[in-house]
């Protein structure tokens, strides 16, 4: 062996020869099928097994079934696993965790991909903090439930148990040992119909048959929030299927799997050139996707025949009663209809328009089969004849495909470099890129008969000064028409959870400025508030910046302690032990800290606190959320002024995705003067709230800023929400998947929320420790600075 395999085994006895001879037998296995890297990972796991102190036993088996495990899924998984055992290592026994891992080959053969091996550890983590009694009976009985269960199924199986049985530990037992009929009757709910692990030799066989060809499928766990799961998708060259296919109205999941299978193989055979999607939207791209699809599909129907009954039969089959994907949009509909023309030459539909669309589109088929134009032009004519006669949907009705046997299609598109971005997949384009140029007046006369006719301009022209009018009035276009100037648009990518990919730069963030008021207003606060703003002195001399400071009892440091020295000499006279810490070490403290408070201004914050209801004498003098928002800033901001931190004040409201308005009340390199409490006076509250592509433009600044930490403190009084947008759902996972992003770029979000039913969905978004609730709205002026301090003392 190039490795001392002895060096790793700790634990062992010097004279247990036989354990020994086991464990070298199964290094040589290892050897067989791991790399380098691999064994080197295998290895460091051993001795993190034998430093944990669990016993023999355990490293026994984790030495022989790590090759099993790494053979199913890959050698990536090792490091993985050795994490999680030592997770599990402080909530569990050794005896536990031994069975756990005696029981991972057989997860893993089940599993079949490292990326659900990976979600089901995670699983076993979440189960030692929710019932970790339940861990032993479970692994006893792994076998019957994976045979039964995919990873989402066995997940919401266990959180079931987990949370009936939360303070009843025999009743763990029972459940998670299937011996009660709450056990079986909920494994049978969430039992799907066709398990991928089971049939994919069959399916590889099935694809090789046909094309004489190895195709690399990999199973991927479908379980999302959207009712269908997850479509299929190519990419790397290997065909990722959902891991388990209910049945498609009377269609059996083995023919959906076959289907799946033939469709996505069909693209990497005959697709030759990508396609472009550069100036498409999205809606023409789900329609050109649809011809190209046709296009794969009659390529291989006109070599295997019998490939067009096993695809058209999803598009004639009827919907039952409890059919899941319930009744296709108008448009959706249009499209599977114009699909079944294709496919289907006897089938004549009622629409002319579908009629004609796949005459036309056949004939060019059968002429040139191979165009790489045709696909393009089909989809583009379509799309101009569908929007005369139905509405569009929206991009997620589109891309929510009611036939599931068809991929996402992002294998064939092209898109420029850098032109969007998504969480590890390349599939959506962004919109093209739109630069402005500032011209002088004489150039924008010149250029605008050419640039500004355009629909989509690759250029905008924007005057660099103020445009007065022929009679010199002194007072601009803008101040005439009351036009307040604005920044340069922003473009954020949006997380649609639906498709779990980013829209790219589908938000846009526009800076602008609200009036002015009164400064004093801001001063009186200090005076309305005085015992809060006693109290914030008092934070502020504990966070205060201690400059130099000298700590003494160090063994090295930079200064000798006279007086430890003088002791320690004494010692060694008497002839005692010395304590060797005789050095002080001296540290700088420094508050190095870029703050943004971001304020909601959405239209609630107009609501009245109090008990007269409107109309009645003295509702207007009644305080608004937008009064105690404007307080709780002014605190804080007079706070972080005296301790001295970088900060800055903005706000946010919007009116669509196009429309997200951003307001600058007080900007990092500006002070705390009269000008910016002066904006802070004049803020108004009104329109929406979308919180994710806000909060991304918060990161921004900060991440402008020179700062060890970064924060953006977030008051809102409610949960997003938009015009444009009625699923409650989209606007959270959007926001959630913002905090995430800013907490990779080293920003920290933390959310102060006054809305008292925000439980169910600020926790999902900001994480557990990530925000507080303002029960009593009146005591948002007091709560906001202790919470600062609390995060940043």
């Amino acid at each position: 062996m190039s490795v001392n395999f002895s060096e790793y085994i700790t634990c062992l006895d010097e004279g247990d020869h036989e354990h020994l001879e086991a464990l070298e037998s199964s290094y040589h296995e290892a050897q067989r099928v791991m790399s380098p890297r691999g064994l080197q990972n295998y290895l460091e796991g051993m001795r993190a097994f034998c430093t944990l102190g669990r016993g023999q036993d355990l490293v026994l088996t984790y030495v022989q079934e790590m090759p099993g495990v790494a053979k199913e899924v890959g050698e990536d998984i090792i490091p993985d696993i050795v994490e999680a055992m030592m997770k599990l290592a402080s909530h569990t026994s050794g005896s536990v965790i031994t069975l756990i891992v005696a029981s991972l080959p057989l997860a893993a053969s089940r599993l079949g991909d490292a990326d659900v091996m990976r979600g089901f550890l995670k699983l076993l983590h979440q189960m030692t903090g929710k019932a970790p009694r339940g861990l032993r009976p479970m692994m006893e009985n792994l076998d019957e439930l994976l045979s039964k269960l995919t990873l989402g199924g066995l997940r919401r199986w266990v959180m079931w148990g987990a949370q009936a049985h939360q303070r009843d530990l025999d009743g763990q037992l029972a459940y998670f040992g299937l011996q009660t009929e709450s056990a079986r009757s909920i494994l049978q709910s969430e039992r799907r119909g066709t398990l991928f692990i089971d049939n994919q030799r069959k399916l590889n066989f099935y694809l090789r048959a046909l094309w004489a060809r190895a195709f690399f499928m990999r199973p991927t766990a479908g379980d999302f929030e959207s009712r269908q799961g997850i479509r299929p998708y190519i990419e790397s060259f290997q065909i990722h299927v959902p891991d388990a296919f209910d049945p498609f109205r009377g269609i059996d999941g083995m023919e959906v799997y076959r289907a799946t299978a033939a469709h996505a193989a069909a693209h990497m055979v005959y697709t030759r050139e990508p396609i472009s999607a550069e100036q498409l939207s999205q809606a023409q791209m789900r329609m050109i996707e649809l011809f190209e699809d046709a296009r794969v599909e009659y390529l291989a129907y006109s070599e295997f025949p019998g490939l067009r009954k096993l695809w058209l039969q999803f598009f004639t089959s009827e919907p039952g009663e409890n059919d899941d994907y319930g009744k296709p949009h108008e448009t959706m509909d249009l499209m599977m209809r114009t699909t079944r023309a294709i496919m289907d030459r006897d089938y004549r539909d009622e629409s002319d328009v579908i009629n004609q669309a796949a005459d036309d589109f056949v004939t060019k088929l059968e002429e040139d089969p191979y165009n790489p134009r045709l696909s393009w032009m089909a989809g583009i004519d379509f799309y101009n004849k569908i929007v005369e006669i139905a509405k569009i949907p929206s991009v997620r009705i589109l891309s929510e495909w009611p036939i599931p046997y068809r991929d996402d299609n992002r294998y064939f598109w092209e898109f420029s470099e850098n032109m969007f971005e998504s969480q590890g997949i390349d599939y959506l384009p962004t919109s093209q890129k739109t630069v402005r140029r500032y011209v002088s007046l004489m150039e924008f006369v010149n250029d605008l008969d050419s640039e500004m006719t355009h629909d989509n301009p690759d250029e905008i022209l924007v005057l660099s000064t103020e445009l007065f009018p022929y009679e010199d009035m002194g007072v601009s276009y803008n101040e005439m028409e009351g036009v307040e100037p604005v920044s340069d648009p922003y473009h954020y990518n949006e997380w649609d959870y639906h498709v779990q990919l980013a829209r790219p730069e589908w938000a846009t963030v526009i800076e602008r400025k609200q009036g002015v008021g009164d400064p004093e207003i801001m001063d009186e606060i200090l005076t309305k508030h005085k015992p809060i703003a006693s109290r914030i002195r008092h934070l502020i001399d504990a966070l205060q910046p201690q400059g130099i400071v000298r700590r003494r009892g160090y063994e090295e440091g930079e200064e000798l302690d006279l007086n430890a020295a003088v002791r320690a000499m004494i010692d060694i006279r008497r002839g005692v032990m010395p304590d060797p810490r005789i050095n002080i070490r001296i540290t700088r403290h420094v508050r190095d800290l870029s703050i943004v408070l971001l304020l909601d201004l959405s239209e609630s914050t107009n609501e009245k606190i109090g008990d007269i209801a409107e109309g009645e004498e003295g509702y207007e003098d009644q305080e608004s959320i937008l009064d105690l928002t404007r307080e709780s800033a002014g605190l804080l901001s007079w706070a972080i002024d005296s301790i001295g931190d970088n900060f800055a004040v903005h706000g946010f409201a919007s009116d669509g995705r196009h429309d997200v308005q951003y307001y600058r009340f007080k900007d990092f390199e500006q002070s705390y003067d009269d000008e910016a409490k002066a904006r802070m006076a004049g803020m108004k509250g009104g329109l929406s709230t979308r919180m994710g592509a806000a909060l991304r433009h918060a990161g921004w600044h900060l991440t402008e800023q020179n700062a060890q930490k970064r924060l953006v403190l977030l008051v809102t009084d409610g949960e997003p929400a938009d015009i444009d947008e009625r699923d409650p759902q989209y606007l959270r996972h959007d926001a959630k998947k913002a905090v995430e992003d800013l907490a990779m770029q080293g920003v920290y979000t933390y959310c102060l929320t006054l809305d008292p039913n925000a439980d169910r969905y600020v926790s999902r978004i900001f994480g557990e420790n990530g925000y507080s609730i303002v029960d009593n709205v009146e005591r948002l002026p007091e709560r906001l600075p202790s919470v600062f301090a609390a995060l940043t003392g």
